[in-house]
């Protein structure tokens, strides 16, 4: 019984907030873009890269095309610690455009590939602008996107920063990356829309925003130890008293991982890094500076501990059930729930798609359905796998390794 209350209750939590997210949507779809003052600030633009000598090159060459003013930016590559042929594009790139707009830092072993949070730190004693904007090395943003995320930030004074929306640059790729679009549009991009509309909350993602040079100098920059480092940075912006704005309008597009291995690797590194954001910010539940985070960190305690624990035990039950071992009084009921749950899952998911061009059809209903009989498991085995991972590095006190995501052409 306590694994289907909680796993309904997760379930309705994320239907209240697809609800409010679409509610949210509904209300800005109508407003026109925020605009740039007549002299806008200067940006620095943060690329952390690990041989990515594959996609590098798309990469920044869209980041030089911003709308934005080209004398009021830089993009600055942290070449980390590259063995491949990423440092020998990055120069041709600097000889094309010019080293005042393109700016390379490469790292060796002794100073660089310690991950992502130490690049950008790495990244940002280089930086001019006060305003510092973080791009993956995967990503081809918008025309606009920069424009749009400055403008945002410029209006609030409250606000430390300004997030965009992603999407998958190769959704057609295979069923992998079919699943993680719709996964992007349903539990990351609207699911931030239903926080910013109850809770005036939403999260940093790892690419794709803009945030105040003094507010990371203030938080002391990136924590090394975090593999999650934009969830972490967004709990210390939030202890600040500042906010952080979620603007759909500044979207790109990135590549995702195409093959169940690559998957697996990069979402257990979400889930490890995860959990130290949790167990570090724990005790911030019982403190008052904790409560503009306190949802965040229920909502992350139940889906990585309670969630996870009932899933496991309600699959065993119904193996178990199945195979006749064990039998139990609530198996009609349950069957019952079940299915309502799926009904559930798949209306709220196809109601969140329909927000974007191209994704209403039927095949995608399909998908939503497969989605919650397969890729929910996957996400359950990931889970598991990643807090087990993370007990034993703190059991051998091993330092956690940043996975290296592969790209593809």
């Amino acid at each position: 019984m306590i694994a289907v209350i909680s796993i309904w209750g997760t379930l309705v939590v994320n239907l209240i907030l697809t609800v409010a997210g679409y509610t949210w949507y509904l209300r800005h779809v109508p407003k026109p873009d925020p605009q740039l003052p007549k002299d806008p600030p200067f940006v620095s633009i943060l690329v952390p890269a690990h041989n990515e000598g594959i996609v590098i090159v798309k990469t920044v060459l869209s980041l030089l095309s911003f709308d934005y003013p080209q004398d009021k930016y830089e993009v600055i590559v942290i070449n980390d610690n590259s063995s491949d042929n990423s440092a020998e594009l990055l120069n041709g790139l600097q000889e094309q455009f010019g080293y005042h707009r393109l700016k390379v830092i490469n790292t060796d072993k002794k100073t660089g590939g310690k991950g992502k949070s130490n690049a950008l730190n790495i990244g940002l004693k280089s930086a001019k602008g006060s305003l510092i904007s973080i791009y993956d090395a995967d990503n081809t943003p918008e025309h606009g996107a920069l424009r749009i995320l400055v403008a945002e930030l410029l209006e609030d004074d409250r606000l430390a920063a300004v997030i965009g929306k992603f999407r998958t640059r190769n959704k057609n790729a295979t069923l992998l990356t079919r699943f993680i679009n719709i996964e992007t549009l349903s539990f990351q991009w609207m699911a931030q829309a239903g926080r910013q509309q109850l809770f005036h909350l939403c999260t940093i993602p790892g690419t794709n925003y803009v945030i105040r040079r003094s507010v990371i100098e203030k938080v002391g920059g990136w924590d090394v130890k975090a593999l999650a480092e934009d969830t972490e940075i967004s709990f210390r912006i939030y202890q600040m008293g500042y906010r952080i704005k979620f603007q759909p309008r500044a979207v790109t597009w990135e590549q995702e991982p195409q093959t169940l291995d690559v998957w697996f690797h990069q979402r257990t590194r979400w889930v490890k890094g995860n959990i130290y954001v949790i167990i570090k910010n724990a005790k911030l539940l019982f403190q008052k500076k904790g409560r503009p985070i306190r949802f965040d960190l229920l909502y992350f305690l139940t889906i990585y501990f309670l969630l996870m624990t009932s899933l496991v035990l309600s699959d065993s039950v119904f193996v178990l059930s199945v195979a006749g071992i064990v039998h139990s009084d609530l198996q009609g009921f349950s069957n019952y729930l079940w299915l309502f749950a799926v009904l559930m899952f798949v209306v709220s998911t196809f109601v969140t798609i329909t927000t974007e061009r191209g994704e209403l059809t039927f095949s995608n209903l399909l998908l939503i359905v497969f989605m919650y009989l397969v890729y929910s498991q996957m996400w359950l085995a990931v889970a598991a796998y990643g807090m087990v991972g993370y007990i034993r590095e703190q059991v051998f006190h091993k330092q956690a390794k940043w996975y290296k995501t592969k790209r593809y052409k």
